[in-house]
């Protein structure tokens, strides 16, 4: 084999290793699950993020949240956001991605409940008797009632809801401060701006510069369920198996850390 030959050989067999090097290093990544997206309503960030981490420690692969008002992820998955899950803080707006044909059939479950309160700023706060009758509007003067936008967001419309059936809802009308997500009304109380708000006890227990000054009986209100359920769109492989984690005791200790109930 004459000098040229072999040089040629060590190139083939050089270029040879660098592919089968190169295709190892590009394919482990690829054969690694890919993340999870899940949508989710604001409510949930505290207590998903802890389920999410817990889930990423035990099987190995990430989970992304995208956190925001029921509505807004609602329509952002009718516009093809893409997503693994969609956790609403309501039902109505799981029915609307339902009906549009963006769930599998087969995997909605209803998950977690809540309830609704009146917070206060944590150095201002009051008990407030909240029955038949009771004047909201007196006890916020000139200030505003911060709350969930109430055609759109969960938090907005069960709290109109409550409001209506205790007979307060035609005096503080023009008193609301809407908000674009249950969270955001929260905000609004806790940094001074609105001396009360109606959000779920679930946000109250995760601002330290708030407190419930009063919580609204249960049947003022629509029962407050958080539906689960995968996109037809998703291709993730551990979608099934993340939903299952959900449902799971270890994730359910999550979420009654944070005032959730479970569904069963």
């Amino acid at each position: 084999m004459n000098l040229h030959r072999r040089d040629w050989l060590k190139r083939i067999a050089g270029v040879a290793t660098a592919l089968v090097i190169g295709f190892g290093a590009f394919s482990a990544p690829a054969m690694a699950a890919d993340k999870i997206t899940v949508f989710a309503a604001a409510s949930l960030k505290n207590a998903l993020d802890a389920a999410n981490a817990a889930w990423t420690k035990e099987k190995g692969s990430e989970v992304t949240a995208s956190y925001a008002a029921s509505s807004a992820l609602a329509k952002q998955i009718e516009e093809g956001a893409p997503a693994d899950l969609f956790i609403s803080a309501d039902l109505a707006w799981m029915d609307h991605v339902a009906e549009k044909k963006l769930i599998k059939e087969g995997t909605r479950a209803n998950l977690l409940g809540n309830r609704i309160v009146l917070v206060a700023p944590k150095d201002n706060a009051k008990p407030v008797d909240i029955k038949q009758g009771f004047d909201l509007a007196k006890l916020l003067g000139d200030g505003k009632l911060a709350m969930g936008e109430v055609k759109s967001v969960p938090a907005g419309k069960y709290g109109k809801a409550a409001l209506e059936k205790l007979g307060a809802w035609s005096s503080v009308e023009g008193k609301v401060a809407g908000a674009e997500s249950v969270r955001a009304a929260l905000a609004l109380v806790s940094r001074g701006e609105a001396p009360y708000g109606i959000v779920y006890q679930t946000d109250a227990a995760a601002d330290k510069n708030v407190a419930i000054v009063g919580t609204f009986p249960e049947d003022s209100h629509p029962p407050i369920i958080y539906p689960v359920a995968i996109l037809s769109e998703s291709k993730n492989a551990d979608a099934a198996a993340y939903l299952d984690f959900l449902k799971s005791d270890k994730a359910s200790a999550f979420f009654t850390e944070q005032g959730f109930t479970i569904i069963k």
